[in-house]
Parts: C-alpha cells; sequence; structure tokens
C-alpha cells in the first residue's frame, strides 16, 4: 500500500481536525448609532447626508455618506485626550491597550434603589471576593442597569429637562475607588453602561480627569452586559484611530469562552499525541520500504 494513502486512512479513522473550534462566542456591546443615539447635550449629535445613492450615473449601484457628529456618541471611547492636555489622542493609544480581560461590576439593585450611586472601593473588593484579584490590563466596566433606560434620553439622563445639567441623575464610578484602582491595579478602560462614568450630579469630572492623567481610557453607553459574565471574557475596544481624535464611536464586543474552549484543548492536545504516533509509524514504514 502507498504510505500516503497509509498516512490518510490513520488520519481520517483517528479523526485529527485541521479546524479546531473557535472557542469563544461574540456579544456585541455596541448600540446602533443614529439619530437617537445618546450623547451630551453641550455637545454637537449625529447627522448623516446621503451624498451618492443611486445606480443612473455610474450604471451600477453606489451608495455613500457623510457623517457630521460628536466623538462622543452613542457606544463611544474617550481617548485620554478628552480631560488631558498631554494624554493620548486616538491615533497614539497603543493596539496592545485597546483589549483586556472584562471586569464587570454589577450594582443594579444599588443603582435601582439611588440613581445617584457610585461604584464604592467596598465593591470592588466584594468582585475580587468572588472572583480573585483584577487581572492586570483589565477593562473595567460598570453594570448599573442603565440598558434597560435606552434611547429614552430623559430616562438615560434620569431628568424631565435635558436642557438641565444640574438635574441628571444617572449613577458612575466614585472618585475615591478610581484613585484606589489606579494606585493598586493596573486597568487599560474604564467604562459603564450609563452616559458618562462620573455621576450624573458632577460638575468636576474627577473619574475623567483621574484616568486621563494615567492614559487610562473610558467606555461610556455599553450595551449588552448582562450576556457577558462578571469574569472570564476578553473585551476588545479597538477605536478609530482618527488623528488627533479627543475619542469616538467604536465596535465594543466581548469574547466569552464556551463548551469548544475545553473540547479544543482536548482536541489539540490529543491530536498532537497521535501525529507523535503517525510520525513514529511514518519512521517505522518508510524504513521497511527501503529495506
Amino acid at each position: 500500500m502507498d504510505i500516503c494513502k497509509i498516512v490518510f486512512v490513520i488520519c481520517f479513522a483517528t479523526g485529527i481536525h485541521c479546524n479546531p473550534l473557535f472557542p469563544y462566542d461574540l456579544v456585541d456591546l455596541t448600540r446602533n448609532l443614529g439619530p437617537d443615539s445618546i450623547y451630551y447635550p453641550t455637545l454637537g449629535g449625529y447627522e448623516k447626508v446621503i451624498e451618492l445613492k443611486g445606480s443612473k450615473e455610474y450604471g451600477h449601484w453606489v451608495y455613500s455618506n457623510v457623517l457630521k457628529m460628536t466623538e462622543h456618541v452613542g457606544t463611544h471611547m474617550d481617548a485620554p485626550s478628552h480631560f488631558n492636555k498631554v494624554g493620548w489622542n486616538m491615533h497614539q493609544i497603543p493596539i496592545n491597550k485597546m483589549v483586556g480581560p472584562g471586569v464587570i461590576v454589577n450594582v443594579k439593585e444599588k443603582a435601582r434603589n439611588n440613581p445617584d450611586y457610585r461604584i464604592s472601593i467596598n465593591d470592588i473588593k466584594e468582585w475580587e471576593e468572588k472572583y480573585g484579584k483584577i487581572p492586570d490590563g483589565a477593562m473595567l466596566i460598570m453594570n448599573s442597569g442603565w440598558d434597560a433606560k435606552y434611547p429614552d434620553k430623559n430616562k438615560v439622563y434620569g431628568t424631565r429637562n435635558i436642557s438641565d445639567l444640574s438635574s441628571f441623575h444617572h449613577p458612575g464610578w466614585h472618585e475615591d475607588t478610581i484613585s484606589w484602582v489606579i494606585s493598586n491595579r493596573h486597568i487599560l478602560f474604564i467604562g459603564t453602561d450609563a452616559p458618562s462614568f462620573d455621576y450624573g450630579q458632577s460638575t468636576t469630572f474627577p473619574v475623567h480627569v483621574l484616568t486621563s492623567k494615567e492614559n487610562i481610557s473610558g467606555l461610556e453607553n455599553v450595551a449588552n452586559l448582562d450576556r457577558i459574565p462578571p469574569s472570564g471574557s476578553i473585551i476588545s475596544a479597538a477605536g478609530m484611530k482618527t488623528i488627533e481624535g479627543s475619542g469616538g464611536p467604536l465596535r465594543l464586543y466581548a469574547m466569552v469562552p464556551n463548551s469548544g474552549a475545553y473540547n479544543s484543548a482536548v482536541t489539540i492536545g490529543t491530536s498532537n499525541m497521535l501525529l507523535v504516533v503517525i510520525g513514529t509509524c511514518m519512521t517505522i514504514l518508510i524504513n521497511l520500504h527501503h529495506f
């Protein structure tokens, strides 16, 4: 029998696969970007102008728009330069600073009882008691339950008058907590499902200031946090590489290990063992053939 045929039979019989399973489920953490997207009232909103749509001019379909919007609209990231004159602009943020382990701190019950709730150091310590120390390079995100209020701007900002900034009520991070995190842990991003990671009544935005000084980027209006675990996911927040950009909309998503993570490891390990066996068998067969 031809040696190649023998190898094929062995591979088929042992079930070695060329393409191991992708061991993650992808969860979209991004809201649709459009006229109803949330943005801070003092900033520009969102406007789309159709510049080309049809098939007459070129003889085939062509569609293109011009978008005019604030960088800080919808699900978006804040570059450190948003609150730090010498902080990284969007094009300066290293790509390896845009992905990391997801750390989701659930304070939905506390925020339901107090819309001005700010995450405390105790909340962080409680998370660590359950899931271990916050990993280095973490994407630290608050889940306050604000996801359910979108896209109603009045509910999101907790006010009857969206033009009155002093009337805003939504949860955020406490500056003392962020100071503790900066001193004792290493994170890449701070985030929230609310419109700002400073709480609604803030007028000085200390969390923005503190994180920006450390070149820690931010995430706001994050969606679907209930669909990912408090620990164990990998979150990608690769924003647009805008020259001198202070932020921008992005396609934020999480990779959550599925059952394939274990199965793939087992398959790869088994396959490696079988490849050793096959290699040994081939050596013997070749020697016999030459003999």
